[in-house]
């Protein structure tokens, strides 16, 4: 009997695998019995452990990297990433605006799976965890980041495939996603964007109260990491000053890297700024399917060779030649040449790629992969900068203008030691706080997110986007029905409930 995604997923553990056969058992032969992993808090930490891992792992197909693939997405759909080539076809049709509106392609599949799969596991760790044998803080601290995955995955859900949160509509009515706090096999009701977001609000704010200050490893959630998804889902809500407190909570006590970790790859989750990321080991090998097998300079994919990713040249245009963030991108990649003559590599701001690579205007050099035979790296989910930018936008939203202006020139300076504070106030702060956020948090899954909730317009023009690698997608406007992804249709095959509806064809 098939089951609607979500349901088919409760049944799969994550203590040791991908699970990739979920979607038709009921007990895969790879995953370990709910009733064998909730014995002891140590079996407990083992399966949360395998949901941080299921944040990076390859599901069908090698653009299907976990979270990581579904940030490319993010970007693809807005107008700070650029193709500079068609390559080997990854990818192309998301920038094209056409993968996401279609039910069956295995992209829309894969997103929906990922973040249900995530909650499926999160919701046996809540209902399972009290009656465990072993310390009350581990049970707290366990508890608490099962609630903050399950909080993070339906906020997730709710951005891709609902119409946005509006807080001037006083109640959001439009459908939203199915919320899923306890495992079923009966199909569920898309329910109310209201609604979905109430259980969001509840979900973290309870991991707030039970995660502690330390953890393991970055990989995991603290009470910071907690805040800063608090602050985050507040935005998103317009709830101003519920996120400039929250991201001044979540970034407190955390520094800002220095300008030689900004060059350094954004590959180690051990920068003293990420606050949130993945934390992969080298024998954990991503070959083709990695977050860098994409957005990296240095990985030898045909991909990687044929297709480097560029930034939008206005945006590129915006950004202080003292700025070290304008390093992470060259408008004119040179020709690296011995002493006879001969090309040997391509300097990309001091970033050497082989002959065989194409070197393309405004190339970025941001995202280094471990090397070229090698496409491991750790990927960034948050940063303190974030929290700087969140609070920034959130207290100018306030006509907070003298407050919101300090906050921005404290993450701004720390780029770029001669930028002068802005004497700006009302729209055109918080248009500068946006310009900053675009730079900053460019390639880390947020362009798509950050137009939709703004409520506004995709506008490509003007720029170094190509008329055919875009198909001619050079505008969208804000509000469209297309700014929604559709359901899967495997979803809306399998699930008979009459409040599971498809988006607006």
């Amino acid at each position: 009997m098939k089951k609607v995604l979500y349901s088919s997923l409760a049944t799969c553990m994550l203590l040791f695998s991908s699970c990739e056969k979920e979607y038709l058992e009921v007990q895969p032969t790879d995953a370990v019995s709910e009733q064998i992993v909730f014995t002891t808090t140590a079996n407990a930490w083992a399966a949360l452990n395998g949901i941080h891992r299921a944040m990076f792992m390859q599901y069908s197909n090698q653009d299907q990297a976990g979270h990581g693939s579904v940030m490319i997405n993010m970007d693809m759909l807005g107008e700070d990433l650029v193709m500079t080539a068609a390559g080997n076809g990854w990818f192309n049709a998301a920038y094209q605006w056409q993968t996401h509106r279609n039910a069956t392609a295995g992209t829309v599949y894969f997103t929906y799976r990922l973040y249900y799969k995530l909650i499926a596991n999160a919701n046996m760790i809540i209902a399972n965890i009290d009656k465990v044998d072993g310390p009350a803080a581990d049970k707290a601290a366990i508890k608490g980041q099962a609630l903050a995955y399950r909080a993070w995955a339906h906020h997730q859900l709710v951005q891709i495939f609902a119409e946005r949160y509006d807080a001037s509509k006083g109640t959001n009515n439009q459908l939203g996603v199915p919320v899923m706090t306890s495992n079923t096999i009966e199909g569920q009701p898309r329910a109310t964007v209201q609604d979905v977001y109430a259980q969001i609000v509840k979900d973290i704010d309870e991991a707030i109260t039970l995660l502690p200050e330390g953890r393991n490893a970055k990989s995991h959630f603290n009470i910071q990491v907690a805040k800063g998804i608090k602050a985050r889902v507040a935005l998103t809500m317009q709830d101003w000053a519920t996120a400039a407190k929250f991201a001044n909570e979540a970034r407190t006590g955390i520094s800002l890297m220095s300008r030689a970790d900004y060059m350094a790859g954004f590959n180690n989750v051990t920068n003293r700024e990420w606050m949130w990321g993945s934390d992969q080991i080298a024998d954990q090998t991503t070959y083709f399917y990695s977050f860098f097998a994409y957005m990296s300079p240095n990985f030898s994919s045909t991909n990687i060779r044929t297709n480097p990713k560029a930034i939008n040249s206005q945006l590129y245009a915006k950004i202080a030649d003292t700025d070290v963030r304008k390093q992470m991108w060259d408008p004119t990649p040179t020709a690296v040449k011995d002493a006879d003559g001969k090309t040997t590599g391509f300097d990309v701001n001091g970033y050497i790629i082989p002959s065989n690579f194409s070197a393309r205007p405004y190339m970025n050099r941001k995202f280094l992969a471990d090397g070229g035979a090698s496409s491991i790296g750790d990927v960034p989910y948050m940063r303190a900068a974030e929290m700087y930018l969140i609070e920034a936008e959130a207290l100018a939203r306030q006509a907070k203008y003298v407050d919101a202006a300090l906050v921005l020139t404290t993450l701004v300076q720390s780029r770029d030691a001669a930028y002068v504070p802005v004497e700006l106030t009302g729209q055109e702060l918080i248009e500068e706080i946006l310009v900053q956020r675009r730079i900053e948090l460019w390639g880390e899954g947020f362009r798509f997110l950050d137009l939709k909730r703004t409520n506004s317009p995709l506008n490509r023009n003007g720029a170094n986007h190509s008329a055919t690698l875009t198909n001619n997608l050079f505008d969208m406007p804000a509000g469209d029905k297309q700014w929604q992804w559709l359901i899967p249709q495997d979803e809306l095959n399998a699930n008979k409930n009459p409040g599971m509806v498809q988006n607006p064809l």
